[in-house]
């Protein structure tokens, strides 16, 4: 069983900052409780807290993950597929890396869209597709956002440090949801490489 911290961070990487008394109610425990495991997370330096003042009475605390409590959650074989980026690079060019990215999304694409096929609709579709992520290490999640629209959460990036060295990675992915979940249009609102804590996709269905 995971221990409190695993599961405070956990929390926090999946939903986003949160306060003490919200983190104690989710975890079933004391905000005493909750707020010594915080206290020991900020030691740590995986956690970093903010008053908010919201009023009469002591301000809140805001919890949040460090780039440190961010680091807890891995990302597979960083170092590795940065040195083989650049010796693609080094070796085939610019020209040659976008060649291997456009492989890779053609394999992913037809591996997912066989997954999708007979999804009957753009939900079934989106619940197929969150759980592939999911199994790859994205901690993929889909929900409704309101006029009819979805968004298509992931809140980890387990090639992260690939994404970085080479961005042409995140062009892939998103090109490739508007491949999968076509006639939709796809859209990304948050990237973790411009600092979200995240990355979430706006799904509009198509007109009809």
């Amino acid at each position: 069983m995971p221990s409190s911290a695993d599961q405070i961070l956990l929390q926090l990487k999946t939903r986003g900052e949160t306060t003490t008394a919200a983190l104690a109610a989710q975890l079933g425990v004391s905000r005493q409780a909750a707020r010594q495991q915080m206290e020991k997370l900020a030691a740590a330096g995986l956690v970093e807290g903010e008053a908010e003042r919201g009023g009469v009475g002591r301000p809140r605390q805001t919890w949040a993950l460090t780039a440190a409590g961010h680091a807890r959650f891995p990302d597979a074989h960083a170092q590795v597929s940065i040195e083989l980026l650049e010796a693609v690079r080094e070796e085939f060019g610019a020209a040659g890396l976008e060649r291997l990215i456009a492989r890779r999304e053609a394999i992913s694409g037809q591996a997912y869209a066989a997954a999708l096929e007979g999804a009957p609709d753009l939900e079934s579709r989106l619940t197929r597709l969150a759980s592939l992520r999911a199994a790859e290490g994205y901690m993929a999640q889909w929900a409704p956002a309101g006029d009819g629209t979805y968004v298509l959460i992931e809140n980890h990036c387990p090639i992260c440090a690939a994404a970085q060295a080479c961005q042409g990675f995140c062009r892939s992915e998103l090109s490739l949801f508007r491949a999968l979940l076509a006639p939709a249009r796809v859209e990304r609102i948050d990237h973790i490489l411009q600092g979200a804590r995240r990355c979430a996709y706006l799904v509009t269905p198509a007109a009809t």
